[in-house]
């Protein structure tokens, strides 16, 4: 049974996953944790349940959710997993970090690109990709068909969508993504977004104010 762990790390408030069955083998998603207090909390959990991290995998690649690419990979000699097109986001990371107040911020490069064609296999387990560009360039969707578990990212959010106005984000296409991509997805579908509280597609379609049955836009 596919279970799911949730921690959230950084000032910027942003929810780190991990995604692990019964075989213990597991797959972190976006980690955020940069202070040392962060990345023992996220050690003494994995020690704790015995799991074996079999891939490193960024949504997308804004600084908040990235912060501890570096030290997910050192730590446990595992590859990290990009779209190629998020590549040129990771890399000026290290150029603005400063400004956040993350000098000590620490670059990982990739190993692999993946993309909407792929499966994501660990364990007992197989995720689904689905490419949902608009708040970044490469961003991408994970989805296990059995419990109805998305990692949706920067995408999709309680009652709100991610924002557009970043480098290689676009409004629309971003509205168009969670439309054809996400809304394609069963309603009782349970979205742990980059930020916030857990929420459901069925809910987002009916209530939220961009993309729902009542959007403004």
């Amino acid at each position: 049974m596919l279970q799911l762990k949730s921690f959230t790390f950084n000032p910027f408030m942003e929810n780190t996953y991990l995604l692990y069955d019964d075989s213990k083998e597991a797959v972190i998603f976006d980690p955020g944790c940069y202070e040392k207090y962060e990345q023992n909390e996220l050690l003494e959990f994995i020690e704790s349940q015995s799991l074996k991290l079999k891939y490193l995998i960024n949504t997308h690649c804004h600084i908040d959710h990235v912060l501890g690419n570096a030290f997910v990979k050192k730590s446990f000699q595992i590859p990290l997993y990009i779209h190629e097109k998020e590549h040129a986001v990771l890399n000026s990371v290290s150029v603005y970090a400063p400004n956040y107040g993350f000098g000590g911020y620490e670059a990982a490069e990739p190993d692999f690109y993946i993309a909407e064609e792929d499966k994501i296999n660990f364990g007992n387990t197989e995720l689904d990709i689905l490419s949902v560009p608009g708040h970044s360039p490469g961003h991408l969707v994970f989805y296990h068909k059995d419990t109805g578990i998305c990692i949706a990212g920067d995408t999709l959010f309680q009652g709100s969508i991610g924002r557009t106005d970043l480098p290689g984000g676009d409004h629309q296409t971003l509205l168009n993504s969670i439309k054809k991509k996400m809304f394609s997805l069963p309603e009782d579908t349970k979205v742990y977004p980059g930020h916030g509280p857990m929420t459901s597609i069925g809910f987002e379609k009916e209530h939220n104010p961009f993309v729902g049955k009542k959007a403004r836009f």
